[in-house]
């Protein structure tokens, strides 16, 4: 919906400053700015306008102007909780869902208005009467909220890269987060690239009062299984997905879907009626599923628009993805997903999506048991660790994955969907400053801690509802649609939907080799059926198809031997992974990917300076 920007300083007054901070990140928000600066708060505001288009500028105030609220977001139960508070004695002056929220507070305080919401969201409210300010986050973190103390000031918003025009920002790399990176493929840590600015977590909220800053969650991702029956629970999903659905197509503006050949887009636009739908595809062969969604568009008699990306555009939309990512980010269907999100722009600027089906409904390939596994798995996990620690050193053989996979304790080997390295791997390429002794195992214990007495496939969701989907999976959606200017909603991941899916057994999730078990089971009702059983692929991309290629390799080369690289990395090395890649020793291609992606986000922000330039170049001053 927007983007905002703001701080709480005595000592930088110049009005200058919030302006040229909330300019940097105008793409969230073309159509409208606003600003508030009672010479303590200074808030920064870009809107693009969804809900009550002509009357809903932000920043919005309460009736005696002392509480003031900017807000980045949606919320769909607005109108129930608009004619709650009106029976309350509210009176309201627009029909957003912003001043919702704020009458929220003023009504039921911090926790009570959180409790109520359904919706993405971020805030920000200044309470002029209390000297204090209060933020918040939405329980999955569907939209973004960074924050930094500079001494006594303390500095928000919805993308870091708004903070470097501060005139007291200091822009370093955090060493903490690189090694970290290079596992993951993107920055599990609390404290960003940026050193010293942070992220809240979803389902928390804070207050900031007498320069002290303390930090509350409000929201905790819990599972408690009930079983209900399989036939019951596939028509438990039906009525939630359709119930999300109608909530998450309010808007003034016209609302379309993405859609994929999977099964969660699908089903989101074959239930949510949208008129146009929109599609991406790579020219290489095995690279493309754009024939399905323009096949289903055409059963359901929609518009499907559709572009092919070519190899020229998507090294062009790496650059960008690094930009608008703020933080380094090496899923490389961040790429397809920027460009998806700019073709649907010509057309909408709201659109539904798939997310979350996976992580709610158990849907990824690596929650599935096919009888091989399972067979493996009889033997006795001494034995199993035993042929584990014999073979991993050694190169790929027949049966290796399987060793590898079921020869350590899920909470030893599984850290989310994507392990680029192990921690020693990528150690062994980063300098002496980055290297760093902290475990993958080590971040993600304090999620298995809480699971720890329960199944295999609960500990995986619950991981992957604490890490995966927020750090990547909704960061790529938010950045690349809000870079567009577009709105992307989420209805698979809401509230609502959370208390359904959270009680639903394992068996039901996942059954055999078939994944999203029930949920497949429901969307055949809306669907054909080769729909419902389509294997999840996600966005295929052929990168590593690129840099086998002599014109992507030296793009890649070029950069790997750029200056300032010795600094981060040992060069022979990084160059070894490439050179082996494009002669065909290794398929290195996520390895490499991981490492050009973190050093074109450093040559964005530290050698070419892209957002000071940019402000340098507009004559801002300030001083």
């Amino acid at each position: 919906m927007c983007g905002f920007v703001g701080y709480l300083s005595s000592s930088v007054t110049d009005a200058q400053v919030i302006k040229t901070m909330s300019d940097v990140i105008a793409h969230r928000g073309p159509d409208d700015c606003g600003y508030y600066d009672n010479g303590y708060a200074h808030f920064g505001f870009r809107r693009l306008s969804i809900i009550d288009v002509q009357e809903g500028a932000q920043p919005i105030y309460n009736a005696t102007n002392d509480i003031v609220i900017i807000f980045n977001g949606e919320i769909y139960n607005y109108k129930e909780l608009r004619s709650e508070l009106i029976e309350e004695g509210y009176t309201f002056k627009t029909h957003t869902d912003t001043e919702v929220i704020l009458h929220g507070y003023e009504a039921w305080g911090e926790e009570g208005v959180l409790s109520k919401l359904r919706g993405m969201f971020a805030f920000t409210i200044w309470d002029d009467n209390e000297k204090k300010l209060f933020g918040a986050r939405d329980h999955f973190g569907i939209k973004p909220f960074y924050y930094t103390q500079i001494g006594d000031d303390f500095v928000f918003g919805s993308e870091i890269k708004s903070f470097l025009p501060y005139p007291t920002f200091k822009k370093e790399v955090n060493p903490q987060a690189l090694k970290n990176y290079l596992v993951f493929q993107y920055n599990p840590l609390g404290e960003t690239f940026f050193k010293g600015v942070h992220k809240l977590r979803p389902g928390h909220y804070f207050i900031f009062k007498n320069n002290k800053l303390t930090i509350k969650q409000y929201f905790k991702i819990e599972l408690d299984y009930k079983d209900e029956g399989f036939e019951q629970t596939v028509a438990n999903i039906d009525k939630e997905v359709e119930d999300s659905i109608r909530y998450h197509k309010r808007s003034d503006v016209e609302v379309g879907a993405f859609l994929s050949g999977g099964v969660d887009s699908s089903y989101v636009v074959a239930k949510a009626h949208v008129d146009k739908t929109f599609s991406v595809g790579f020219e290489n062969k095995g690279f493309d599923e754009t024939m399905y969604a323009r096949e289903l568009s055409k059963d359901l008699n929609i518009d499907n628009f559709t572009k092919m990306i070519t190899p020229d555009e998507f090294f062009e939309g790496v650059q960008k993805v690094q930009y608008y990512s703020d933080e380094p980010h090496a899923n490389l269907s961040a790429v397809p997903l920027y460009f998806l999100a700019r073709m649907a722009r010509e057309q909408v600027k709201v659109v539904l999506s798939g997310e979350g089906a996976d992580e709610l409904f158990a849907g990824y390939n690596d929650y599935e048991m096919p009888w091989l596994n399972r067979a493996y798995r009889v033997l006795p996990f001494w034995l199993r660790n035993w042929l584990y620690k014999k073979t991993k050193d050694l190169p790929h053989f027949h049966g290796k994955t399987i060793i590898t996979k079921f020869g350590e304790k899920l909470e030893d080997s599984y850290i989310g969907l994507a392990k680029i390295m192990s921690d020693d791997e990528a150690n062994d390429i980063v300098t002496s400053q980055y290297k760093n002794p902290v475990k993958a195992s080590d971040l993600t214990r304090k999620y298995y801690d809480d699971v720890k007495d329960m199944d295999e496939v609960s500990k995986r969701v619950y991981l992957d509802m604490n890490m995966w989907i927020v750090e990547d999976i909704l960061l790529k959606a938010d950045k690349m649609t809000m870079a567009n200017s577009l709105e992307l909603r989420v209805p698979l991941l809401d509230k609502e939907m959370w208390n359904l899916a959270r009680r639903i057994p394992p068996k039901y999730k996942v059954h055999n080799t078939t994944t999203k078990y029930a949920f497949r089971e429901a969307a055949r009702r809306a669907l054909p059926e080769a729909w419902s059983k389509r294997r999840k692929v996600g966005f295929l991309v052929p990168f590593i198809k690129y840099i086998e290629q002599d014109k992507y390799y030296n793009i890649v080369k070029s950069m790997f031997n750029e200056p300032f690289v010795g600094r981060f990395f040992d060069v022979d090395k990084i160059n070894a992974l490439l050179d082996d890649h494009y002669h065909g020793v290794k398929n290195n291609g996520r390895k490499v990917y991981t490492i050009y992606t973190f050093l074109v986000w450093y040559s964005i922000y530290f050698v070419h300076n892209t957002v000071e330039n940019s402000v340098q170049n507009a004559g801002v001053s300030h001083e």
